[in-house]
C-alpha cells in the first residue's frame, strides 16, 4: 500500500521530539499570542487515540506551520486571517443534526459524535488547489461510523455538508466572498470509504478554531477545499448536493475535486506542489498518493469532464 505506515516509525521520529511530548506547552504560548493560535475553552485536553496504519510516514509538518497557514474563508481570505480573528468563535456546545435519506435521523452532541467509534490518529497527506500541501496528524473516526449509525436509506446517492453560519463570531462570513453557509458534498461511496474521516483533533489534541473546530471532513485523496470544517448539517440525499466553490465558480471548481496532477486548475498548475516548510517543489501525485485505495471509485470516469 502507498499510504500503509511501518509499524517501527515513530510520531517522535517524524516531527521533533520536543514539540510532539510538550504539545501543551505550545498550546498555552499560542493561546497567550506567542504564535497566535486561537483555542477552544477545552482545547488543553489530549485526545487519546490508536495509531491507524492508514497513515503516511512522511514527516509531519509542525504545529505552527499547521495552524498558522489556513484557508478558512469564515475568518478571512489571507493565510494568517484564521489564526488571528478566529478567537471569538466559542466550538462548545456543539451538536452535529443528521438528517434526509436515512431510517433514524437525529442530532448528536460532538461528545456523542467521539464516542461512536475509537478515536484514530491519521496522519494524511493535504493538498491545496492553490499549488500547496501539508502532512497532518489528525485525531478522527471514519465517516462512514456515523452514517451506518443513521442507516442510509436506498435512496441514499449522496451525502451533502453545511457549516455553522455565524457571522457575529465568524468575520468573514459578513462579506459576500462565497455564499454562506459554507457546503460541501461526496457521493456516499465516497463517505463510506475507510479514508474519509470526521476529525476533531490534531496532533493528540482538540482542533483548534482556525483548523475546522470542533468537528471537520477530512477526505485526503481530494483538495483541501472539500474537507468542510464546523459541521453542524449531513444530510443523505438522491440528488448530487449543490457546493460552495461550485456554485461561485463552476468552471474552475468541480464536484469532485480529486486531486489529479494531469488537470491543471485555470490558475495553478496541479502538476507540482510545495509543501509548507520545503524550499523545492515536488511531483504531485494521482490522488493524493491515495490512488491504490480510491481509484476504483472511479473505474471508467473521465476525469477530466468529471473533475
Amino acid at each position: 500500500m502507498l499510504i500503509k505506515r511501518p509499524d517501527d516509525i515513530l510520531p517522535s521520529e517524524i516531527t521533533p521530539q520536543d514539540l510532539y511530548l510538550d504539545r501543551r506547552r505550545f498550546l498555552l504560548l499560542g493561546a497567550a499570542g506567542a504564535a497566535g493560535l486561537a483555542l477552544s475553552g477545552n482545547a488543553f485536553a489530549a485526545l487519546a487515540a490508536k495509531k491507524s496504519l492508514l497513515s503516511t510516514g512522511e514527516r509531519m509538518n509542525t504545529l505552527k506551520e499547521i495552524t498558522g497557514y489556513n484557508n478558512f474563508y469564515e475568518f478571512g481570505t489571507d493565510k494568517g486571517d484564521p489564526a488571528e480573528y478566529s478567537g471569538q468563535f466559542k466550538p462548545r456546545p456543539w451538536a452535529v443534526t443528521v438528517d434526509g435519506d436515512v431510517l433514524k435521523p437525529g442530532t448528536f452532541s460532538i461528545e456523542q459524535l467521539m464516542k461512536l467509534a475509537p478515536l484514530e490518529e491519521r496522519i494524511y497527506r493535504l493538498r491545496c488547489v492553490e499549488g500547496w500541501s501539508m502532512v497532518i496528524p489528525w485525531i478522527g473516526f471514519p465517516l462512514s461510523a456515523l452514517l451506518k449509525q443513521v442507516e442510509p436509506t436506498g435512496k441514499a446517492k449522496y451525502v451533502a455538508f453545511q457549516s455553522v453560519l455565524r457571522p457575529s463570531e465568524m468575520p468573514g462570513q459578513r462579506d459576500d466572498v462565497l455564499a454562506w453557509p459554507y457546503r460541501e458534498g461526496l457521493r456516499l461511496d465516497e463517505a463510506m470509504h475507510p479514508l474519509a474521516i470526521l476529525a476533531v483533533g490534531l496532533y493528540g489534541n482538540v482542533l483548534p478554531n482556525q483548523n475546522g473546530a470542533p468537528i471537520r471532513l477530512v477526505v485526503p485523496w481530494k483538495y483541501g477545499f472539500k474537507g468542510i470544517k464546523a459541521i453542524v448539517r449531513i444530510t443523505l440525499t438522491d440528488k448530487q448536493p449543490p457546493t460552495s466553490w461550485n456554485l461561485a465558480n463552476a468552471h474552475e471548481y468541480g464536484f469532485y475535486s480529486n486531486v489529479n496532477p494531469e488537470v491543471d486548475h485555470p490558475r495553478w498548475s496541479q502538476a507540482t506542489e510545495r509543501r509548507i516548510g520545503d524550499f523545492f517543489k515536488r511531483k504531485t501525485l494521482m490522488f493524493n498518493g491515495y490512488a491504490d485505495q480510491v481509484a476504483g471509485l472511479y473505474r471508467g470516469m473521465d476525469l477530466r469532464k468529471n473533475f
